[in-house]
C-alpha cells in the first residue's frame, strides 16, 4: 500500500465538497482508498500528461494522480469535469 498526498488546490476543492456535496466527497475519498491499494490499475495518460494517471468518477468527472515509486507516494493532483482535465 502506498502513502498519499493531496495537492493544495485539490485539497481546497475537497474541503468545499465536504460541505456542499457530501455524497460526491465520500465517493472521491473511497476512490482514493482504492487507488492507494493498487495505483497501477488505473489508466496512464499520454503526451504532455505522461507520468500521470486518471480515474473517472460519476462518468463526467476525473481524478488525476501521479505515482512516486521511489518514495511509495501517490500524489493526487486534480479533480474536475472531464473537459477541464484534458484542456490544452
Amino acid at each position: 500500500m502506498y502513502a498519499y498526498e493531496i495537492m493544495p488546490t485539490l485539497q481546497r476543492i475537497l474541503n468545499k465538497l465536504s460541505k456542499k456535496d457530501k455524497n460526491l466527497y465520500e465517493i472521491i475519498m473511497n476512490k482514493i482508498e482504492e487507488i492507494i491499494e493498487n495505483p497501477y490499475h488505473y489508466k496512464p495518460l499520454k503526451y504532455d500528461l505522461a507520468g500521470e494517471r486518471r480515474v473517472h468518477i460519476m462518468k463526467s468527472f476525473v481524478l488525476k494522480f501521479g505515482i512516486d515509486e521511489q518514495k511509495k507516494i501517490v500524489r493526487f493532483i486534480f479533480f474536475g469535469h472531464h473537459d477541464e482535465a484534458f484542456r490544452r
